[in-house]
């Protein structure tokens, strides 16, 4: 048996919003981080096997319902006006266009359609249309997932109404590094949308991205400050940066896939009823990269030949990697 520290046993704090008492200390993550590799994949694989079927991955197709032209100066994204990309702006998606998206996702094995805009936070003109593509969606017998940004008092419980089943809405980094890619909105506006969020009754999806410069140390804070959120996400999108030309980390060096798959243990270790999410950058791992990471205790990925605006593994290269490595979708 390590030494590492483990969560305590002290009870919840009914009146907390957002946070409760540290199950996880940053040091406590950091200590996961540091164990041999071999013993952190043992303990993920032993946590994955307590809380899912151990072979079973989940599948979400996103799509992008209105791309670039984003007021926000988010260091990695090309959607932002600020950085020059190339990308081509589209308008708000129309409903059938959506609709036939989500009824070729759901004939091509996906359990969850989650929709994408690129705002800094819907204005209520916006509302009226995503209300109609959550309720059309979840009508074809899928689950919802919106990321919208950030939501004004109401708009969740709209949205709750409408049938949405989860709310993405990654930290990104650790609290400490965030100003370091982002200046346009704050960490706690980050959770202020997440705790409204909660209190609509919304499941949350929230991760990070690694490879946007971060030490080890911020990897550890992004960890423990997902798994501290009360209760933590049920869906947890851990991303390897795609660095985009024309963004500002355009230049970033791709992260060590090692590192990369002690992030995602440290999640399933940390959250472990949560769906950990193998997400962007998958597209540039290999094969045995990839099964390294279900071997971390992912357990979820995006599923499709697109991301909101990367390209992403085609489905019929996920069925091969499936057949392989014995996995199945649900």
């Amino acid at each position: 048996m390590n030494n590492v520290a483990t969560p305590s046993q002290t009870p919840l704090d009914a009146q907390s919003l957002i946070f409760h008492v540290p199950a996880w200390s940053v040091e406590a993550v950091l200590a996961l981080f540091e164990l041999p590799f071999a013993d952190l994949l043992f303990r993920a694989q032993e946590v994955l096997r307590a809380n899912f079927a151990p072979n079973a991955v989940q599948r979400s197709t996103l799509l992008s319902i209105k791309t670039g032209n984003c007021s926000e100066d988010c260091g990695y994204c090309s959607q932002s006006k600020r950085h020059h990309t190339g990308l081509e702006n589209q308008n708000l998606m129309a409903l059938d266009e959506v609709m036939a998206a989500a009824r070729a996702a759901k004939e091509q094995g996906a359990s969850r359609f989650c929709m994408g805009a690129a705002w800094r936070g819907p204005k209520d003109k916006d509302m009226g249309p995503v209300l109609d593509m959550v309720r059309a969606v979840k009508a074809l017998g899928l689950e919802t997932c919106v990321t919208l940004g950030m939501l004004k008092e109401g708009q969740a419980q709209q949205l709750r109404e409408a049938g949405l089943d989860y709310y993405n809405h990654n930290l990104d980094t650790a609290p400490e590094y965030y100003e370091e890619i982002v200046t346009t909105h704050t960490y706690q506006d980050r959770l202020d949308t997440l705790r409204g969020v909660r209190e609509a009754g919304l499941k949350v999806c929230s991760g990070g991205i690694v490879g946007l410069g971060e030490s080890r140390l911020h990897r550890a804070g992004l960890i423990a400050t997902l798994a501290n959120l009360d209760p933590p996400p049920e869906s947890v999108p851990i991303n390897n940066l795609v660095a985009i030309p024309g963004t500002p980390l355009a230049n970033n060096e791709p992260t060590d896939i090692f590192e990369f798959a002690r992030t995602i243990a440290a999640a399933r270790i940390t959250m472990p009823r949560s769906y950990v999410r193998l997400s962007a950058g998958r597209e540039q791992m290999s094969e045995a990269e990839q099964a390294l990471c279900f071997l971390a205790g992912a357990n979820s990925i995006f599923y499709g030949d697109k991301l909101l605006t990367t390209s992403n593994p085609q489905m019929a290269r996920d069925e091969a990697l499936f057949e392989k490595l014995g996995l199945y979708g649900v």
